[in-house]
């Protein structure tokens, strides 16, 4: 429904600004597909509410519409409405307009929308989208329904349609970098919207949001630091935002792909290996020896390495399928990762550095979410930096494992809900591109030598 309507906009001539509340990589990957510029993603579990008006306004400066997709039902969060859809509304001051599956249900739709009207009536539904409904007859039954019933007004009835499918897996849909949406397919999603939806009274419906002045940015002091970022089909979950954190303090992004270069790029201060689906091209990536043998050298001789769930697991010794079998990775971190059938740890979590890390002294914290479906099975003698807890199981664990200046967790990690994290990241990636530095300039230029003089941060 979000691709479809910023699909229709677009083809008005508007610029559409897309958000995603809630933590996801998958949908801003497609919503940017269709908009044609970065999607950003607002969360009140992850961001403070500062933050969330920051990142909102300043993403919709230049905008003509902003349409920001929802997570789970309307009012689910941590713990009662925390990190809800309807608690980022309020917030920004948004209106909803609520989508609601339909198939099989003739008047207890109606029912359902008035339920919502009346929970929490600080959340303003300004409009009503059936989806999934079958023929005329039935669109004609949840119409009266809703005008007997209901305050909010029907803004169409979406029926079923098997030529626009986004497929699935395990984790979600397939990513934008996997070409899934063609041109043809927007171009169709937009054609449902027209023919099914009043985008009029839609437009009509939604006020004018007044967007406040955007926080302003003290350019960066320029600098030659260089990060380089895995970016392809196994690996491409990143916040928009964590990547511009690290512009602002002063580093270049740099991607890389390690399914299909050679090697790293040259000159970097360090890398930063996201999540994605590494699984999927094991073989591949276990075939590129020339680059994780790179990887691992890098790391080896003091280069700081961040590195979040996929990039965890090409850091370890070893990924082993579903089916048993064993694809070798970087061999930097002695950790074995098994694929599981389920997903393993899934939700929000808070972690807090037990040591000096490599994003920030000892005591700090940040928060993020896992969502994964794989297990480490083996742990050599390596050092754990955090102490990680999921708020909707109250449990707890010891993880982030650490050697040199390389820190790998399955934990996603959202820079901007520690406002010194980038920062203190970008400071020890500059102290460690230094110390290596100064180290050449005396002389010791071989990896050999470099590795054995190597301090960690």
């Amino acid at each position: 429904m979000s691709l479809a309507l910023a699909a229709a906009l677009r083809k008005k001539g508007l610029k559409v600004q897309p958000f995603k509340c809630g933590p996801d990589f998958i949908d801003p990957g497609h919503h940017a597909r269709v908009c044609g510029r970065p999607a950003r993603n607002l969360d009140g579990w992850m961001l403070s509410p500062e933050t969330n008006r920051e990142i909102f306004y300043s993403a919709a400066q230049n905008a003509d519409a902003c349409i920001v997709e929802g997570v789970m039902g309307l009012f689910d969060g941590v713990r009662g409405k925390s990190g809800s859809t309807a608690e980022l509304a309020k917030l920004l001051g948004l209106p909803v307009v609520l989508v609601v599956d339909a198939s099989a249900m003739a008047e207890s739709a109606a029912a359902i929308v008035r339920g919502f009207e009346v929970f929490d009536p600080k959340v303003k539904i300004v409009g009503v989208i059936f989806n999934k409904v079958g023929g005329e007859g039935h669109i004609r039954i949840l119409r009266e329904a809703m005008a007997n019933d209901c305050s909010a007004p029907l803004l169409g009835c979406l029926p079923q349609n098997e030529k626009i499918r986004i497929p699935e897996r395990y984790l979600g849909l397939q990513t934008a970098e996997e070409n899934c949406l063609t041109e043809e397919a927007i171009s169709m999603l937009a054609g449902m919207a027209e023919r099914w939806i009043d985008l009029h009274a839609l437009l009509v419906r939604v006020p004018d949001i007044r967007i406040q002045p955007a926080k302003k940015v003290s350019p960066a002091t320029p600098c030659a630091l260089r990060v380089g970022v895995a970016r392809d089909r196994a690996f491409s979950f990143y916040y928009e935002e964590n990547l511009e954190a690290l512009r602002a303090c002063g580093a270049e992004i740099v991607e890389f792909s390690p399914l299909n270069d050679k090697s790293l790029p040259p000159l970097l201060d360090a890398l930063y290996l996201g999540g994605g689906y590494p699984e999927l091209y094991a073989g591949k990536l276990s075939g590129k020896r020339p680059m994780l043998d790179a990887i691992r050298q890098f790391g080896q001789n003091g280069g700081p390495i961040y590195a979040e769930c996929g990039g965890l697991m090409l850091l370890g010794e070893e990924i082993v399928d579903r089916e048993g079998q064993s694809f070798p990775m970087a061999g930097l971190m002695p950790l074995r990762v098994q694929m599981t059938d389920r997903l393993v740890k899934f939700g929000y979590a808070e972690v807090r550095l037990n040591a000096e890390g490599l994003w920030g002294p000892a005591g700090d914290a940040a928060r993020g979410h896992s969502f994964h479906c794989s297990t480490i099975t083996e742990v050599g003698n390596i050092a754990r930096n955090y102490l990680v807890r999921y708020p909707s199981s109250g449990r707890e664990e010891e993880e982030g494992f650490r050697i040199k200046n390389v820190l790998a967790s399955y934990i996603h990690l959202h820079f901007l809900s520690n406002p010194n994290m980038a920062v203190c990241l970008v400071e020890n990636i500059r102290r460690a591109a230094s110390g290596r530095r100064a180290r050449l300039q005396h002389g010791h230029s071989s990896l050999k030598d470099d590795a054995i003089r190597e301090e960690t941060l």
